[in-house]
């Protein structure tokens, strides 16, 4: 992995993902590795992986090292065919183990695939404890978009529920992953969406809304937008 790094892409993923002082990825460091030399990566070597590596990899200092460590997971626990109890071992050492999911794209690329996909026939209550207690933003954000597997089967009601909980949380980027879903969850469930919007339209950031409405006609989007 690390031969594949180049310097010349490190600033710029530097400040894609905000690592100054003050911002929400500070101290991460960078190899200069895009998203699809990592995925060309794990596809090659996951099946050489045991958990002990996964463990090394998603404590290491360089984001690409513990992006690959999450998408290594995703391809144990996907391969894992109908095995219940080397599933939930993955789900386990992914919830264990949030301490190294430290940005959106780490979230993002791993969450919904793994809990999102372990939780569609099972009770869903860890999603609402992350949501409303997680430790960090990143876990809280793992609680609204594990949704997107629930409203990839045309089952919206926990994205709705879930969304409700984050509408007054004070971080753009949860604003953001909100209406991200909320959007998603509209397009199989559009009136459930106008339902939600009624119910909260005056309590939801801007950010939010916009990104919920996103699809909606220009004309509609417009009035929403002056509620």
């Amino acid at each position: 992995m690390v031969e594949k790094a180049d310097p010349s892409q490190v600033e710029g993923l530097a400040r894609f993902f905000k690592t100054g002082p003050g911002q929400y990825g500070e101290g991460d460091r960078f190899l200069g590795i895009k998203v699809p030399v990592t995925r060309s990566v794990v596809r090659e070597t996951w099946r050489l992986t045991d958990f002990r590596m996964l463990e090394e990899c998603l404590e290491n200092e360089y984001h690409e090292i513990r992006l690959a460590a999450l998408l290594s997971l995703v391809q144990v626990y996907s391969h894992s065919g109908k095995s219940p109890q080397a599933r939930e071992r993955c789900i386990s050492f992914y919830l264990s183990h949030t301490g190294g999911i430290n940005n959106w794209d780490l979230v993002d690329l791993s969450c919904y695939q793994l809990l999102g996909d372990w939780l569609l026939d099972k009770d869903r209550t860890v999603l609402y404890d992350l949501a409303r207690n997680g430790k960090t933003m990143w876990e809280q954000r793992i609680g609204i978009v594990s949704t997107m597997a629930f409203v990839r089967k045309g089952q919206c009601r926990d994205t709705f529920e879930i969304a409700s909980l984050l509408l007054d949380h004070p971080h753009d980027l949860i604003h953001k992953a909100t209406g991200w879903l909320l959007r998603e969850a509209g397009k199989r469930d559009p009136e459930g969406l106008k339902a939600f919007l009624q119910g909260h339209i005056r309590t939801m950031s801007r950010t939010t809304l916009r990104y919920a409405i996103e699809k909606f006609p220009k004309t509609e989007r417009e009035r929403y937008l002056q509620s």
